[in-house]
């Protein structure tokens, strides 16, 4: 029998994450716990994956890439801002997660700086961690955005930064004003951004959506991380792409493939037709996603003691809770009164006393889900 020790990068993720693995929902439990849209992938997108499977689209693609895919990426990040000019190289990533892991890996060294909100998606500090880095979280304002007094303190010699907007798991949508002060706070350093924007197309409030790539001070710097999961219901899939300055695409790639390889040639058939063509499925998707935020916020608005905050955008809510008790704890004793969530603290120390729900659900789950959460915290106090 050998004797085996994990690697010391491994035990570095174990000691530090913060990733929560619920038992499987079964039986009567409701859940609003999903990460991923409720919706078929859009008919189009799959006839296009059979289609190209039928044509031979069953060997290996460029490593880069599917070419008429990256170019079409192109086009879609050039429209979306003449300052993204300098994002001149794409690499098509096996999801968001693939991306991100690639750039964070390629980015960081042991022991560089790495700066995150808190609360925020915890794959990312998850990968720091992978790497060696130094993780270095600035809790969010009471009203869950960015500090930016903080931010600029712990940005200094920081050699990434790293946020999603809309942010998992707050819904909350940075402004153009908070993306031109992160600018600001970085002009003549060398710090690189990964601005993660999987939920760009799910942005529900009278303001447009201002992407890190519509700032021409943060472009230059920025590495943008899409995937097609969210916007096109296409988690199963798993294909994304990372756009940004060659040089650092260049490393990113060096680690996607070897890794991971290049991407599923039919898949990304697939993707190049929901990028060109399904411009309005998306906008049904969003349309009815925007119907279950307004029920969800009526319902936790009945519940005393729940302070609901906002959603702007993504599928979430993250309301704040009364009962003196850790997230971790909340949700154990929800899943008893029959209703799954995730706990606040599973995206950062300052997650803590807070709840994530997602409204990519049904009405009857949005309404019966948040009345038994309503019971179960009852029970609690």
């Amino acid at each position: 029998m050998i004797t085996f020790s994990p690697s010391a990068a491994v035990r570095r993720v174990e000691e530090a994450s913060l990733r929560v693995q619920q038992p499987q929902s079964t039986g009567d439990m409701v859940s609003l716990a999903m990460g991923e849209p409720d919706f078929d992938t859009p008919e189009a997108i799959r006839t296009a994956a059979a289609d190209a499977l039928h044509s031979g689209y069953t060997h290996y693609s460029p490593l880069l890439g599917d070419p008429e895919l990256r170019s079409a990426v192109t086009e879609t990040v050039l429209a979306r801002s003449a300052a993204a000019s300098s994002h001149n190289e794409v690499l098509i990533t096996h999801g968001g997660t693939g991306g991100l892991a690639a750039s964070i890996l390629a980015i960081v060294s042991p022991g560089d700086k790495v700066v995150i909100p808190d609360p925020t998606y915890s794959l990312y500090a998850d990968l720091v961690n992978l790497a060696g880095g130094q993780c270095i979280s600035v809790p969010l304002q009471d009203d869950l955005h960015w500090d930016l007094d903080a931010l600029a303190d712990a940005l200094v010699g920081a050699s990434l930064f790293v946020f999603c907007n809309p942010s998992n798991p707050t819904g909350i949508v940075h402004s153009a004003k908070e993306l031109e002060v992160l600018a600001d706070i970085l002009h003549r350093s060398d710090t690189i951004v990964i601005a993660d924007e999987a939920y760009s197309e799910l942005v529900y409030g009278s303001e447009a959506f201002v992407s890190a790539l519509d700032i021409p001070a943060l472009a230059e710097r920025t590495i943008y991380c899409q995937t097609f999961s969210k916007s096109y219901a296409m988690t199963g899939w798993r294909v994304g792409y990372l756009t940004g300055p060659r040089e650092i695409i260049a490393a990113c790639a060096r680690v996607h493939n070897t890794a991971n390889g290049s991407v599923n040639s039919a898949v990304q058939r697939a993707a190049l037709v929901a990028l060109t063509e399904c411009s309005g499925e998306v906008a049904a998707m969003r349309a009815i996603y925007a119907q279950r935020r307004e029920l969800m916020a009526t319902e936790l608005a009945k519940i005393p003691g729940l302070d609901v905050g906002v959603s702007d955008g993504a599928f979430y809510f993250f309301p704040k809770y009364s009962v003196d008790l850790p997230s971790v704890q909340v949700v154990a004793a929800l899943r008893d009164h029959g209703v799954a969530l995730r706990p606040g603290g599973e995206f950062g120390l300052h997650g803590e006393g807070h709840l994530r729900l997602s409204y990519a659900a049904s009405d009857y789950a949005i309404t019966e889900g948040v009345a038994r959460l309503g019971r179960g915290l009852a029970a609690l106090q």
